[in-house]
């Protein structure tokens, strides 16, 4: 769940563990110089001194090998390229949804229980459940102590993957899923909604009470897992809403439509805010933001402040504003509009190129890398208001070429 990136399935492999191969020298950089032998005594030595038995160690040496085709799917992996449009239409297409309201009627005693302990509705954990898993039928085919480890040793991320190593080894310890079961995803998560071993030691619950918490085979450790992270590690508010499509006029302020920008609903009614079919907002206090994925002319939602719990879990715009639509659609909202007008999509390059245009004008976008992140849409916003341009932080051609300097006709969007 901590990734932003949507991989395809890769082909399926044997569970045996391999002999490992060489590590490439860049791995060793942050390391001293170390081996990939010398280094994972030091870890195995580290989660001793963290409370890891030495027959739980043992269980899982034969697994901890190091795969460099691990690392350079790290490296290489790409993020989402895809309008929001189409990513949701795909993603929190109709036969998901459908899926999702029987697996709550299915489990309904496990999501009742849920709901009542931590306040998380249902269709909220199917949501989850179904983009990240399919309901348990993808949930990776890769050992996961291989991708941990390996991704341990490389010097990307490697003090946060040298926990997840040793949280792996505590489910191991505690019982919870043999090494040979630990079965998951590239980058080394688990179970049917995708936990990092972390989040497993600290969030797994037994809600079917076979003395283990099972989340690659348990339906109800699954429900009752993925609320209590969704409660107590996102921060969940009981009661409050998510995230609710709108409609917007066509005088409406677009530099207010901004995640950073929270007003109550009453001062949203005031600027002629509704829901899609014509029908006022409550007029409270109940504060949300005014959310465009793709800008003015696609679907708008007022995004409150449950919607953190989803940006939290995948911090990529376009994923978390799909979970939220699909868990509202499983919960019987109506499907969100088309675009009233054409949105065109700046290709990968452009986008990086509007980024340095953005860091020469003196802005902080943090890394280069060709993604909408919420620096890029805040400095998009602002040089939009420069311009006069509708400052709805979607980048267009107009806007490269105003900040290239030349005619407009010098950028061409992507067809």
């Amino acid at each position: 769940m901590a990734e932003a990136q949507f991989a395809p399935a890769p082909a399926p492999i044997s569970r045996a563990p391999r002999v490992a191969r060489a590590p490439a020298p860049r791995a060793a950089s942050c390391h001293n110089g170390q081996s990939f032998d010398r280094f994972l005594a030091e870890l195995k030595q580290k989660a001793a001194a963290d409370g890891v038995s030495q027959r739980a160690i043992a269980e899982a040496s034969p697994y901890l090998v190091y795969d460099q085709g691990i690392v350079n799917r790290d490296r290489g992996q790409r993020v989402f390229g895809q309008l929001f449009t189409e990513f949701a239409g795909r993603m929190a297409a109709t036969y998901r949804m459908q899926n999702g309201q029987q697996h709550i009627r299915t489990y309904a005693a496990a999501f009742a229980r849920a709901e009542k302990e931590y306040g998380v509705p249902p269709a909220v954990i199917a949501a989850f459940w179904g983009l990240e898993s399919d309901f348990g039928a993808n949930m990776g085919n890769l050992p996961t102590l291989r991708s941990l480890v390996s991704l341990a040793y490389d010097c990307r991320r490697s003090e946060r993957f040298q926990g997840e190593t040793i949280a792996a080894l505590k489910v191991i310890d505690r019982g919870d899923l043999s090494p040979s079961e630990m079965i998951g995803s590239w980058a080394g998560e688990l179970g049917q909604t995708q936990f990092l071993p972390t989040h497993y030691v600290n969030y797994a619950v037994d809600y079917d009470g076979d003395g283990r918490r099972n989340l690659l085979r348990s339906a109800p450790d699954v429900i009752g897992s993925t609320a209590n992270y969704i409660a107590n590690g996102l921060k969940w508010r009981r009661g409050e809403p998510w995230l609710e499509e709108i409609r917007l006029p066509q005088d409406f302020p677009w530099e207010q439509a901004d995640l950073t920008i929270k007003a109550p609903r009453s001062k949203w009614i005031s600027l002629g805010v509704t829901y899609p079919d014509g029908r006022r907002l409550a007029n409270d206090n109940l504060e949300a933001s005014v959310l465009l994925p793709i800008g003015r002319n696609g679907p708008a939602f007022l995004a409150y402040a449950n919607f953190a719990a989803y940006t939290e879990w995948n911090n990529s715009l376009i994923y978390s504003t799909t979970a939220g639509y699909l868990a509202s659609r499983i919960a019987g909202a109506p499907p969100m509009r088309r675009p009233t007008g054409p949105v065109a999509q700046l290709p990968f390059n452009q986008i990086k190129e509007l980024q340095q245009l953005l860091v020469r004008a003196g802005f902080d976008v943090g890394k280069i890398d060709g993604v909408l992140g919420q620096q890029s849409r805040t400095a998009i916003k602002a040089m939009q208001v420069k311009y006069g341009l509708p400052a709805d932080s979607w980048p267009t051609a107009e806007l490269v070429a105003r900040m290239r300097g030349g005619p407009r006709a010098q950028a061409e969007p992507a067809q």
